[in-house]
């Protein structure tokens, strides 16, 4: 069964973060000013438990989702991990199940793990090549070669294709654009370049600073020639491109300048089991108390259902910085 919402944008996508906790500090997502040592993360009883998670991904898997992504937070941080995608891997209509992660826990033998156990693909963000920015940006010292170990263990691990997540702030790391689509061409790796979103309250967001999606384009097809191409599949939020010379593809995810609030089929569960039908959500819908009561499956999806159907999110396409409401819900809690 299909059910649209209230734009006729049918559900197939469910992005789950399995955990609010970071060990990253990026400027743009958990700035350590606010997200510092006495920050107050969810205690571990508060978090869906794998078998809930399950419980809600095999109940919408029956309304129409067919493509689960894994996020946090850091979703390697929540232990035993491997478990939850065992679970999600045997649940009937799940076509694909992928992770984003910052790979600072994504070791080569994990990898193995975690494809063994069932995830099909990796996206892994990675904000510049150069340690200094990359350290700055991270705001934990944490240096770029790990990162690209963790890439290449996960092309070993089978974890294909790998995507790579390059966050694009003017001023910050926009003097990367063309060394990372030089480093990554050829490789296998789709290098996907993300305009700076404003996402949260935290980050000090300003349109000045977003990079516009064009302007990506623009400095690397004028290094290297590149044809656009056709989504790989409905409702994909990058615009992709490939090399003329057929050395890959990369992408770029335009939310600010060329929303795709249209194609959108997401919907996001947060650790704690609330539900929030855009990225830019003030407010969600509390699954978890229905989940820890007596509640049936079927009474669960005609909640999830009216949820749903109701759906009227298109917050890119009104978004303005008068307009932007101050208590959007943090990328942290429900993932990019």
């Amino acid at each position: 069964m299909e059910i649209v919402d209230a734009l006729q944008r049918p559900l197939r996508d469910l992005r789950i973060s399995v955990t609010d906790r970071c060990n990253f500090r990026c400027r743009y997502c958990m700035p350590k000013e606010i997200f510092g040592p006495n920050f107050a993360f969810l205690p571990h009883e508060d978090l869906l438990t794998f078998e809930e998670i399950a419980r809600l991904v095999r109940i919408m898997a029956a309304q129409g989702v067919r493509k689960v992504r894994l996020t946090g937070g850091e979703p390697l941080l929540r232990r035993d991990l491997e478990t939850l995608v065992k679970y999600i891997a045997g649940i009937d209509g799940i076509e694909d199940m992928a992770m984003t992660t910052n790979a600072s826990l994504l070791t080569p033998e994990r990898s193995k793990a975690l494809k063994k156990a069932g995830l099909r693909r990796v996206s892994i963000s990675l904000d510049s090549l150069d340690n200094t920015t990359f350290m700055k940006l991270n705001d934990v010292s944490f240096p770029v070669d790990k990162v690209l170990t963790a890439v290449r263990g996960a092309q070993v691990a089978g974890l294909e294709p790998v995507k790579v997540n390059m966050v694009v702030k003017k001023g910050w790391n926009d003097h990367d654009i063309v060394p990372m689509a030089e480093y990554f061409r050829g490789s296998g790796v789709v290098l996907r370049f993300i305009e700076y979103m404003d996402v949260g309250n935290s980050n000090g967001w300003k349109l000045d600073d977003v990079v516009p999606a064009a302007t990506i384009v623009q400095k690397v097809s004028e290094r290297w020639p590149l044809v656009p191409a056709a989504p790989s599949q409905p409702g994909e939020v990058a615009t992709r491109y490939t090399y003329a010379d057929g050395q890959g593809e990369i992408g770029v995810i335009a939310s600010v300048t060329q929303p795709f609030c249209g194609s959108c089929n997401r919907l996001r569960l947060s650790a704690q089991g609330v539900l929030y039908t855009c990225l830019f959500a003030s407010q969600g819908t509390d699954f978890r108390r229905w989940l820890r009561s007596d509640v049936s499956d079927e009474e669960i999806t005609q909640r999830l259902q009216n949820l749903w159907s109701h759906r009227q999110d298109r917050y890119s396409e009104l978004r303005s910085e008068q307009t932007s409401p101050n208590d959007k819900i943090e990328m942290s809690h429900i993932g990019g």
